[in-house]
């Protein structure tokens, strides 16, 4: 066997023991790897593990011994995969690994939207507390998150993820889904998208991208929002029109937003989102905790070692 990485680093940038998956035979593993190095570094492999080098038909046809791509990670649009079956490529990726801690950075952007307790530590360091006349302050609203109802566009295993620490917070939960044929758990209601930005407190994506809902968060859709709503996105970038949200926010349309992605990463130098009012946004970083990525790797090796077994798991093609 002989495994390529070719953008190993977000994995593990040196935090985590390569051990399980070099034992398992030749590996070698980069960096990262630019568009214009992937035949090269590819062309002797028979396997290949991404996680956001893209690998099209035309890629996937000059490498002749390739038959296992492992994508490290649940989302694989960076695939041809229709190709790499037509070529005789058996596609993995990984599921839930990350779960836990995507729906904790979902609510760690909620809270520092309600309660800015960042904004509010860094006055404190610099001085203003101590020359207050009162024993308290703050500097922007603080709201509680009890009563309000909570928008979940996506229920999968995230989005449930999500609904049960929102429900924990006392938050009511709307849900929108593309399969409602079944009823939805106790003290949680289905409704359609525009009803879910319409009485939603909070919204936030946890859905995957796909060619019909790439843009669907427009100026249409933010309309609908309460002036008073926050917006959370820690799926995809591209679900968001990026340019309808800042001038929302900029418009006072909605309270604010907490984005853990963008449509492009890394994105522009003169993305809106970096000047729109009370936008935080985190650099892709839900899923990279230490906890996450050891159970990633884990995955990874346990998919090549079941390919290896003739009984491949996780196929996606």
């Amino acid at each position: 066997m002989n495994l390529v990485f070719a953008d190993a680093y977000t994995l593990n940038p040196g935090d985590l023991d390569w051990t399980p998956l070099t034992s398992l035979g030749s590996v070698t593993l980069h960096d990262r790897t630019a568009p214009d190095q992937l035949i090269e570094r590819l062309k002797d492999a028979d396997m290949v593990l991404v996680n956001k080098v893209k690998m099209n038909r035309q890629t996937l046809e000059q490498l002749p011994n390739l038959r296992y791509i492992g994508v490290t990670a649940t989302g694989y649009d960076i695939i041809d995969w229709k190709a790499a079956r037509q070529l005789g490529i058996v596609v993995t990726n990984v599921k839930g690994y990350s779960t836990e801690s995507v729906a904790q950075l979902t609510f760690a952007l909620l809270l520092e939207l309600t309660h800015r307790a960042g904004l509010h530590a860094d006055s404190v360091r610099a001085g203003d507390w101590a020359r207050n006349p009162d024993f308290c302050y703050w500097k922007s609203p603080l709201v509680e998150l009890a009563g309000k109802t909570l928008g979940l566009v996506g229920f999968g295993d995230i989005g449930k993820r999500v609904a049960d620490i929102g429900r924990a917070f006392g938050m009511n939960i709307l849900v929108n889904r593309r399969h409602t044929d079944e009823q939805p758990p106790e003290g949680i209601r289905y409704v359609d998208q525009t009803t879910l930005f319409a009485e939603s407190d909070v919204v936030s994506l946890h859905c995957p991208a796909t060619d019909e809902n790439r843009g669907f968060v427009n100026t249409s859709l933010l309309r609908q929002m309460k002036p008073t709503a926050f917006l959370l996105n820690t799926s995809r970038g591209v679900l968001i029109n990026e340019a309808d949200l800042a001038e929302a926010l900029n418009n006072g349309q909605l309270a604010g937003a907490g984005l853990d992605v963008l449509g492009t990463e890394p994105p522009a130098a003169d993305n809106p989102l970096f000047s729109a009012r009370n936008c935080l946004i985190t650099p892709h970083l839900a899923w990279a905790s230490l906890e996450a990525r050891q159970r990633l790797l884990y995955e990874i090796v346990e998919n090549i070692r079941a390919f290896f077994a003739g009984q491949p798991r996780n196929v996606v093609n």
